[in-house]
C-alpha cells in the first residue's frame, strides 16, 4: 500500500507539519508521486537537503523547469544557512505550482522530536496548499513532555499540564484539537498491535481522518 493513495494525494500542493518524521514522509511521497508526474520538494522552515535528491538554487524558472522535466523529483531552495540547513525558495509557490504537477512542503521544524507545540508563526503553511498533514510520532506516547516534546512549556500549558507530565492519547489529542492546524492526521511509527491499539485511541478522540503506520516497514491503516 502507498502512503500517497491512503492520504489521497492530489496534484498541487501538500504541506507536512508536526514531528515524528516529516522529512521521511516528504521524501517517500516524492518518490512514490514521480510514477505520476514531476515533483518538487520545498521547505519553508530549515531541513538538511535531503540525500539523493538533485537541489536546485537557480533563480530562473526555464532551468529549474529543465531540472524537473530531467529528473522527476527536485528540491527547490534558495541555498543553505550557516548551519548547513535549507532556506525556502525564492519563487512564489504559484510560480513553482506552474513548474511541476506536485509541490510537497515541509513547513515545521521540531528538532527531530515526535510531538510539538506551535508558535504563533508557526507552522508557515503555504495558503495554496490544498491539505496540510500532521505528523505524529508514536513514540512519544508514554514519555514525560519535556523530553519528547519540542516546546515542552508551551506544550504543558496547551494540554493543562506540567512539563514532567506522561504523554497520554488523551494528552496528544489535547494538545493537537487546540491548535486545529493539520487536514489530517499521521501517526508514524506504529510498529506493534499495542501501538496500532494506541493510534486507535487517538483516533477516537478527533473528528480530522486519522491514517495509522509505519514508513520504515510501508503499512498504513485508516483508522
Amino acid at each position: 500500500m502507498r502512503i500517497s493513495e491512503v492520504l489521497n494525494i492530489t496534484p498541487g500542493v501538500t504541506s507536512i507539519i508536526g514531528g515524528g518524521g516529516k522529512t521521511t514522509l516528504m521524501l517517500t511521497l516524492a518518490r512514490e508521486l514521480s510514477d505520476k508526474g514531476t515533483v518538487i520538494i520545498l521547505t519553508t522552515a530549515r531541513i538538511f537537503p535531503p540525500e539523493g535528491i538533485t537541489l536546485v538554487t537557480s533563480t530562473s524558472k526555464q532551468e529549474v523547469s529543465e531540472k524537473v522535466k530531467e529528473q522527476k523529483v527536485v528540491c527547490v531552495s534558495e541555498g543553505v544557512d550557516d548551519n548547513g540547513k535549507l532556506l525556502p525558495p525564492t519563487f512564489e509557490i504559484k510560480e513553482l505550482m506552474e513548474l511541476a504537477d506536485y509541490i510537497i512542503c515541509e513547513a515545521d521544524g521540531a528538532k527531530r522530536l515526535p510531538l510539538k507545540a506551535h508558535l504563533d508563526y508557526e507552522p508557515v503553511v503555504p495558503q495554496e496548499s490544498s491539505q496540510t498533514i500532521l505528523v505524529v510520532g508514536i513514540d512519544g506516547i508514554g514519555k514525560a513532555i519535556k523530553d519528547t516534546c519540542h516546546r515542552p512549556k508551551l506544550y504543558a500549558e496547551l494540554a493543562g499540564c506540567r512539563e514532567d507530565t506522561i504523554v497520554t492519547p488523551e494528552v496528544a489529542m489535547t494538545v493537537i484539537n487546540k491548535e486545529e492546524l493539520g487536514t489530517k492526521i499521521f501517526i508514524n511509527k506504529v510498529e506493534s498491535n499495542d501501538q496500532m491499539e494506541i493510534a486507535r485511541k487517538m483516533s477516537g478522540l478527533t473528528s480530522l481522518p486519522v491514517i495509522a503506520g509505519s514508513l520504515m516497514n510501508g503499512e498504513y491503516k485508516c483508522l
